[in-house]
Formats: structure tokens, C-alpha cells, sequence
């Protein structure tokens, strides 16, 4: 076991999942009326990572996708919930006829296991092993639990004014991660 290395996959991934950069988003959804299950939430994000980690290439070209494309998706989605914070509408709604909740879309993918998460888990292949990586995952799964169970204490700590405020500037940056992939694999 290679300490070293775990310890740089967790701080690759623990930077690219960014979970306190999206804190204000998911406080947001919260507040908006978005069920988040933080079981289901980070189970969803380790089966998906675990998967990418495997068969992400694999499945991507069954389907006739290419990374950048995926990409290019994932920046999207991730650049309609930057204007969601910013301006103060809804565009993912929990529909409960169908039984769903924010615990998958958008909180698991894309917020979490995104494009970003997913390429960076497929690129990290290149230079690590197998079981550094699942480790560096399960490390960052298990700061995602911590941080999805406190959100309510989280959230009531947290003034209007000061959400407010964190809900605009990370709104603003999500959207320029989103512009930031679409120009890597655009350009």
C-alpha cells in the first residue's frame, strides 16, 4: 500500500468533487424543496466513480461517446445549476410522482460524480494503481457523507444574508467551471 499515492489521489479528487464548493449549491436545493438522501447521495457517487474507475471508457464507447462529449454534458448540467443560484429559479424539480429526489440528479451526478470527477478518475489510471485510487474514492465518499448529513446544522449556521451571498459567488463559479470544461474540450 502506497500511502503517497493515496494521499494524491484523495487530493486530486477531494479538489476536483469540490463538496465544499457545492455546499451552497445543495443548501440551495434544500431549501428549495429538493430532497437529499446523504446515503443515497454518496452511495449513488461511489457505484458511479467505482464504475468509471472500471468500465468508464468501456461504457462511454459502447455508446459512441467520447470524453470530451461526456465532458461537454456534464459542463452543461452543471451550468444550469450555476444560473439556478444565480438567479433564483428552478430548472431540477423534485418530482415525487416519480418517486425522485435531488439524491441522484443533480446532487450525484453531476455535482458530485461528474464529468470532471469521472475523467479525472479515468486519467488517474494512467498514473496510479487500482487500489490507490478505490481508497482515495472511499476517503472522499466518506468526507461526502460527513458533509451531506450536517447540511441542515450546516444551513441554520449559516445567516440568509451570508447563503445569500455564498449562493451568488458559487453560482458565478460553477458556471465558469462549466465554461472552463466546455473550452477544454471545445478548443
Amino acid at each position: 500500500m502506497n500511502v503517497t499515492a493515496i494521499l494524491s489521489v484523495s487530493l486530486i479528487l477531494f479538489s476536483v468533487i469540490d463538496i465544499i464548493g457545492t455546499l451552497p449549491a445543495i443548501i440551495d436545493m434544500k431549501k428549495g424543496g429538493i430532497q437529499i438522501n446523504p446515503m443515497v447521495a454518496t452511495g449513488s457517487a461511489g457505484v458511479i466513480m467505482v464504475t468509471f474507475l472500471f468500465f468508464g471508457a468501456a461504457i462511454l464507447g459502447i455508446f459512441g461517446i467520447d470524453v470530451a462529449s461526456f465532458a461537454l454534458a456534464g459542463a452543461l448540467i452543471i451550468f444550469f445549476i450555476g444560473l439556478e443560484m444565480i438567479l433564483g429559479i428552478r430548472i431540477f424539480r423534485n418530482h415525487h410522482d416519480e418517486g425522485g429526489t435531488g439524491s441522484v440528479v443533480p446532487i450525484a451526478f453531476p455535482l458530485l460524480a461528474g464529468a470532471g470527477t469521472l475523467t479525472t478518475i479515468i486519467s488517474l489510471k494512467a498514473e496510479f494503481d487500482n487500489s490507490s485510487i478505490l481508497i482515495g474514492i472511499f476517503i472522499n465518499l466518506l468526507l461526502i457523507f460527513i458533509i451531506l448529513r450536517s447540511i441542515d446544522w450546516l444551513s441554520k449556521k449559516m445567516s440568509p444574508q451570508v447563503s445569500d451571498t455564498l449562493r451568488k459567488v458559487f453560482g458565478i463559479i460553477l458556471i465558469a467551471i462549466a465554461i472552463q470544461m466546455a473550452k477544454t474540450y471545445l478548443i
